[in-house]
């Protein structure tokens, strides 16, 4: 398993968090990295998203799981492995908002592919989360 995991600490609070995640086709006000998304329904477990980094080719993202205000869970199937991002809002220190996102790469060639495709993939979290807490607060 490959394991990659990145956190922010904001005074936005986790329901302003929340709106823009659930605002799934409005991703790219905030993610500079996304040329076009869409998603199937409702931003829920089950949901389908379909995401097109800049000049590359697209990623089906499945939402495993969401709790409102708390968390959602995303994962893409690619070539035997299984991308999973955990999208988490805990409560920090004096009422901010503590934003981690954590990537867990599994399946039979994780050890090898895992940190090979990881660092591209979450290369550009720390600008992505910035941008998040940024417009949270706005």
């Amino acid at each position: 398993m490959w394991t990659y995991e990145h956190s922010v600490e904001t005074d936005a609070t986790p329901e302003a968090i929340w709106r823009l995640w659930a605002d799934v086709e409005r991703w790219r006000a905030w993610n500079a990295d996304i040329e076009s998304i869409q998603i199937s329904g409702p931003f829920a477990a089950g949901a389908e998203i379909v995401m097109t980094p800049a000049g590359q080719d697209p990623v089906h993202l499945r939402v495993a799981e969401a709790t409102v205000d708390e968390l959602f869970v995303d994962e893409a199937r690619i070539d035997g492995l299984l991308l999973r991002t955990v999208h988490r809002l805990d409560r920090g220190e004096r009422l901010r908002t503590r934003v981690v996102y954590r990537m867990e790469i599994t399946g039979a060639a994780a050890d090898e592919l895992g940190p090979q495709i990881g660092p591209a993939v979450t290369a550009d979290w720390p600008a992505t989360m910035a941008a998040l807490v940024e417009r949270a607060r706005g």
